[in-house]
C-alpha cells in the first residue's frame, strides 16, 4: 500500500490538553499537505482552524472526552456547539458506566440523540475497549448498529490500551453493513498501520501517521 493511499484513511490527531496553537497549526499543516482524511483537534480550536484554513480541511472534534460520562444533555450541547463552530465530524464517547450498569437502552438513546443532531455529519462512537469484555463490545456493536452512528471507533487513546486487531475481527462480525470502523491509540508503526487498514478499518486515529511514513519524530496521541 503506498503511503498516499493510507493518508487517506488517517484521522490526523492531537488532543493532548496542553496542545499550543503552534502545534494545531502543524498538524492542519500535514494534514493539508499529505491530504488526510480529517484533522482530530480540541473542540476550543475549531473556530480558529475554520477560519485559516476554510474549507480546505476536514475537522473532526471530540464529544464527551475522554471520560464520556457526562449527561446526554451535556453532550448534545456539546455537539451542537462544535457543528455551529464549523466542525465536519463528531466521535463521542459513551458513558461506560452505564455499560457496567447493563443499562444499554440509555446508551442506544444517546447515541440516538447524538446521530440526530449530527443530521449528515459523520458520527464515530468510542466505546473504550480495553474497559470491556466480549460480551459487552458485542452488544455495543449491535447498540452502534440500531442507532445509526457512521462508525464505531475503539479507544480514546487515553485509556490503558489502544486498539488491538482482534477488537477489529469482532466489530466486523457483529456490525451492520452500514457502520464503518475506527481505530485509534498504540498504533506506532507502519506495518501497525496497513494492518489495521487492511484488517477493515475506514480511519485510523493517530498522531504519528506523517512521522511513521515521511520521517522525523513520534508524538503521543
Amino acid at each position: 500500500m503506498k503511503d498516499d493511499e493510507i493518508f487517506g484513511y488517517i484521522d490526523h490527531t492531537l488532543l493532548k490538553a496542553v496542545s499550543s496553537w503552534d502545534e494545531i497549526k502543524k498538524l492542519c499543516d500535514e494534514a493539508v499537505q499529505y491530504k488526510t482524511a480529517s484533522v482530530c483537534i480540541p473542540p476550543s480550536y475549531i473556530e480558529r482552524i475554520k477560519k485559516t484554513y476554510g474549507n480546505s480541511l476536514n475537522i473532526c472534534t471530540v464529544i464527551g472526552f475522554p471520560l464520556g460520562y457526562n449527561s446526554a444533555k451535556v453532550k448534545i450541547a456539546e455537539a451542537e456547539q462544535a457543528l455551529e463552530m464549523g466542525a465536519d465530524e463528531l466521535d463521542m464517547v459513551i458513558n461506560q458506566g452505564d455499560v457496567k450498569n447493563s443499562a444499554f437502552d440509555k446508551i442506544e438513546e444517546e447515541i440516538s440523540l447524538l446521530k440526530k443532531t449530527a443530521g449528515n455529519k459523520i458520527l464515530k462512537v468510542i466505546i473504550e475497549t480495553c474497559n470491556l469484555n466480549r460480551e459487552e463490545k458485542v452488544k455495543l456493536c449491535e447498540i452502534v448498529t440500531r442507532a445509526k452512528a457512521d462508525y464505531i471507533k475503539t479507544s480514546t487513546g487515553f485509556g490503558s490500551a489502544g486498539a488491538v486487531i482482534e477488537d477489529i475481527v469482532l466489530f466486523r462480525e457483529n456490525i451492520g453493513k452500514d457502520v464503518k470502523i475506527k481505530a485509534a491509540g498504540g498504533i506506532k508503526t507502519r506495518e501497525d498501520l496497513i494492518m489495521f487498514i487492511e484488517a477493515g478499518c475506514m480511519r485510523i486515529g493517530t498522531s504519528s501517521a506523517v512521522a511513521l511514513l515521511k520521517g522525523g519524530s513520534l508524538s503521543s496521541y
